[in-house]
This record gives C-alpha cells, sequence and structure tokens, in this order.
C-alpha cells in the first residue's frame, strides 16, 4: 500500500498515454513523439503479450517507464520458454539512482510470474556501461556478447 510519500507504479493504460510516449522519446529519441503514440497505444491492444509500466513520484509525476515482452523464440542465454524480455527501461536522468529502475522491474517479474515466466532477460549495447551497470544492480547475469554484422545484397 502506498503512504503518500512513497514512489508508485502503475500499469500504463489509455490514459497515460501521452506520459508513456514522452517518456519513450527520452530514451529512444530518434523516432517522433507521434510515432511512440502510435506504439504504445498498438501496445496496450497485446497485454498478453506485453506489458508496461509507469514510475509515479509522490507528486504524481511520471519519472520512468518499463516494457516487457513475452518471448516464445530462443532468447539468449535462457532454457525456458517463454522468457520475459525487459524491452526498455528508463528513469529520468534526475530521478536515478533512487530504486525507480528496481521498482519497475518488479512489476515486470510479477506480471512475468503470471504469464508462467521462469526468467527474465534484457540486453543492452556493448558500449552502453551505464545499462550494464544498472543491469547488474537488479540482479541480472550477463550471459554472452555478440555483434551482429551485415551486408547488403546488390540486385543482380
Amino acid at each position: 500500500m502506498n503512504d503518500g510519500n512513497s514512489p508508485r507504479i502503475e500499469p500504463c493504460t489509455l490514459h497515460s498515454l501521452e506520459e508513456w510516449a514522452v517518456l519513450r522519446h527520452a530514451l529512444w529519441p530518434d523516432a517522433p513523439v507521434q510515432d511512440h503514440l502510435s506504439d504504445v497505444q498498438a501496445m496496450l491492444w497485446e497485454q498478453r503479450k506485453a506489458a508496461a509500466f509507469l514510475v509515479r513520484l509522490p507528486d504524481g509525476t511520471a519519472a520512468g517507464f518499463a516494457e516487457a515482452a513475452l518471448r516464445g523464440d530462443s532468447v539468449n542465454g535462457c532454457t525456458t520458454s517463454p522468457v520475459a524480455f525487459l524491452e526498455g527501461i528508463y528513469v529520468e536522468p534526475e530521478h536515478r539512482n533512487r530504486g525507480l529502475a528496481r521498482l519497475l522491474c518488479r512489476a515486470v517479474e510479477t506480471w512475468a510470474r503470471r504469464h508462467g515466466c521462469r526468467e527474465f532477460a534484457s540486453d543492452a549495447l556493448v558500449g552502453n556501461t551505464a545499462s550494464h551497470g544498472m543491469h547488474e544492480a537488479l540482479g541480472f547475469e550477463e550471459t554472452e556478447r555478440v555483434v551482429y554484422f551485415r551486408k547488403v545484397l546488390s540486385s543482380d
């Protein structure tokens, strides 16, 4: 139960679309907010396959979010299926290191257990050492590192 002086976690809903989209844009700025708004609306229709949560400060301000999906395909480093996969997590810089990401992950873990998951996975770019540190602090363990390659094929 929230005493009014603690941050609280809530599922993302139609009422929080704008806040959610703005926070997503802060994490993934390459897409405009309008694209994020379309994405989050679509995500609400997939609630059996995905979940999203906001963390609110005691004053009601949305300070971060987490999104997760159920993955039935092979997830690197995991041995079970489905796996809850942390697709994105973000806390506004001025509110970091206060346990908000931990609260968000706990909400995802609860959701994942309800959907029969025994593992919770995530990823980060090789050079994103801040994310590596956050994952480690949240109890994740590194399983492997992968560098992907591609080659564009000519039409002939």
